[in-house]
């Protein structure tokens, strides 16, 4: 799971800072309070023209500052400046400097997932509005991620990152399946908007997972007897569904160790041992054994850290894995429109605090990899677009995350979050990650597919 959404008061425009107003004492201040003072008033004078739509109030220690216009069905967003270096962070750093701050507690808002709509909403009057150095530091990071970003030594430190942390930390949010991936929502809990209307209750994520879970299965073709194979193992939840109630044998790869330590526990506890193994490994690391050795091939959410450049490996690593015929594969991703998509994708606050070096697909990217990788002997048999799923699923996990995560426990095994100050910037860190990616999710900006491809001589699904 990851997204890219720049704060509307994030950057300003290069020609707008050589005519902002300067302080006539601007020769006497220091050099980092003249840069603040300089961001500052820069960054002002572009929101004036940037909010069309919508309204923003800014308040710091200096005046109360409004953009765009009011209405009477309330589309007010406020936010309140509490230090200093908040303008130059956001000069210098865009989104990335402004969920920094966010986390560091430089800014309060009133609503954060509303400061991500606003910039959504006037996204058209935003285009190209990044200083030299916001423009330079995105060229500069997404080349970068693109040329060393997923080398196995990077990947293995991506992994580390991203999902080798205290697996308490996950358990406070997740379902009791410990998925970290969209699930699926029905009429049963509402449907996508159900948790707004009539107030989530408890065992909805339970159920909405599940029912993800099957249906990845499902649209693989299992059957009793069926061998799976599995990139991105998370913590087993697939896995032990596929074996416990589907009458499967599984291969499941992962490289976070946490995730290997619980999975295998878990898997253990629901007497799977011998018929779901997982292996400590790189996809790119496939034994000559596993060559046209499995019947399914399911990868939930793990696309996202393969890499433009690797999408064909990949692929031809999934052909590799299953058998010549009667063979199904289903890989579903955080995805970006063709609009918007680009093998090249700076780091930003998803990139450098939550997945490092992680880049979006396209559907189209993913499907015209896989064609060329198998030589044709892949057929698409589906194209879903699961994002409208995404936002209710964040939310969920924002509302558990404030309800189960307990300081002296994740304190165990991070010392560091003893202070007071620290365990506030962890969980800002994870408020600012919900309301990030769900008004992307939410507004378009990124969608989430689901591909399912079978051999190419395979009959249509349902044929008996």
């Amino acid at each position: 799971m990851s997204t890219t959404i720049s704060p509307a008061f994030a950057t300003a425009s290069l020609s707008s800072l050589q005519e902002a107003p300067m302080l006539s004492s601007a020769m006497i201040q220091s050099p980092r309070a003249w840069f603040g003072s300089f961001a500052r008033n820069s960054i002002l004078s572009f929101l004036h023209q940037a909010i069309t739509t919508g309204h923003l109030i800014v308040e710091d220690s200096e005046g109360i500052f409004e953009f765009g216009t009011p209405q009477k069905t309330g589309n007010t967003t406020r936010i309140r400046v509490l230090h200093k270096s908040f303008w130059a962070r956001i000069f210098s750093s865009g989104d990335l400097g402004f969920s920094e701050a966010y986390m560091m507690g430089e800014v309060e808002v009133d609503n954060l997932k509303a400061v991500m709509d606003l910039w959504l909403d006037n996204q058209s009057s935003m285009t190209g509005l990044s200083s030299f150095l916001s423009r330079l530091s995105s060229t500069v990071s997404g080349l970068s991620n693109a040329i060393f970003g997923q080398t196995k030594f990077q990947a293995r430190l991506n992994a580390i990152a991203s999902y080798d942390q205290s697996n308490e930390l996950f358990k406070a949010f997740l379902s009791s399946e410990m998925m970290y991936s969209c699930a699926l929502w029905s009429d049963e809990e509402g449907g996508v908007n159900g948790d707004l209307l009539s107030g989530p209750f408890q065992g909805d994520l339970e159920a909405a997972q599940k029912r993800k879970i099957r249906y990845v299965l499902d649209k693989a073709r299992v059957k009793p007897g069926s061998r799976i194979l599995e990139f991105g193992t998370g913590w087993g939840g697939l896995a032990i569904e596929a074996a416990l109630n589907y009458g499967c044998e599984v291969d499941t790869l992962t490289l976070a160790a946490e995730q290997k330590a619980l999975a295998e526990e878990r898997i253990e506890a629901a007497g799977l041992k011998g018929r779901v193994r997982v292996h400590l490994m790189d996809y790119r690391d496939l034994p000559p054994e596993f060559e046209h050795a499995f019947d399914a091939f399911v990868s939930i959410e793990m696309l996202e850290h393969v890499g433009s450049q690797y999408y064909q490996t990949y692929f031809r690593l999934v052909d590799f894995a299953l058998k010549k015929s009667n063979a199904t594969a289903v890989v579903s991703a955080s995805t970006f429109p063709e609009s918007r998509y680009s093998g090249y994708q700076a780091e930003d606050f998803m990139r450098k605090y939550m997945w490092p070096n992680s880049c979006l697909p396209s559907s189209v990217a993913l499907i015209t990899a896989a064609h060329a990788a198998s030589q044709g002997r892949f057929t698409l048999e589906s194209v879903e677009n699961h994002a409208a799923h995404y936002p209710r699923t964040l939310r969920t996990w924002g509302r558990r995350l404030e309800s189960n995560l307990r300081q002296d426990v994740i304190a165990k095994e991070y010392p560091v979050l003893e202070s007071a100050a620290n365990y506030a910037a962890f969980k800002r860190k994870w408020e600012y990650l919900f309301a990030y990616a769900g008004a992307g999710f939410a507004k378009g900006y990124i969608t989430c597919h689901m591909l399912t491809f079978v051999r190419e001589n395979d009959a249509p699904a349902g044929l008996a």
